[in-house]
This record gives C-alpha cells, structure tokens and sequence, in this order.
C-alpha cells in the first residue's frame, strides 16, 4: 500500500474532539508558468474534503486553487473518546486518499 498523504491527530477535551490534518498535495492553481519551459503548469488541487465521525459528516469543505500547497485544516466538533475519524480528499484529477483513526490514536 502507498503511503498516505494525510497526517490526521485527533484528541478529546472537554466533550470536544479537536481535529488536525495536514496534507501533502502540490495544489497547483493552473496559473503558474513553468520557469523552464515558459508553459502553464496544469491545475492540480483538492476540490473536496469530507471529515466523518462514526460515518456521519462533520465536515465538508469545497476547496479551488486558492489554497496553499500542503495545506493544514484545523477543527473541533462535539464528540466523544470513542469516535471513528476519518478524512478523505478529492482533488481535480479524480486522484483521492482517505485516512481512518479512532480518536487519540496515534
């Protein structure tokens, strides 16, 4: 199995479960012009993030070029020790990666 490109901590705190993922992804906005060559890199970006306790959503978010490579999302809800976390991410490409980790997990 490929290694992830998610780094997910989570961790309870007072009927709070904080939420922080990082990301690697290159998050290309389509505008920028290989130094090299002169040509356009193509856009490469996360369109779509949806975060999951015990399968039901917490968060989705809709995401363009406008966020910063390797971007870091940060986030708490309301939840318990016992929660599933998991986090997954499309991108324009049809290319995604899902992470799933009960909470304080390491």
């Amino acid at each position: 199995m490929a290694k992830s490109t998610i780094k997910l901590r989570t961790k309870e705190k007072g009927g709070k479960i904080q939420v922080k993922a990082l990301i690697t992804h290159p998050m290309e906005t389509g505008l920028r012009k290989d130094k090299k060559s002169g040509k356009k890199i193509p856009a490469h970006y996360i369109s779509e993030v949806v975060v999951t306790a015990n399968d039901k959503p917490v968060l989705t978010a809709q995401w363009s070029g406008s966020v910063s490579k390797n971007p870091f999302l940060s986030f708490a809800y309301a939840g318990t020790k016992e929660d599933k976390v998991k986090l997954t991410w499309k991108d324009n490409t049809d290319k995604s990666d899902t992470i799933e980790k009960k909470v304080g997990e390491k």
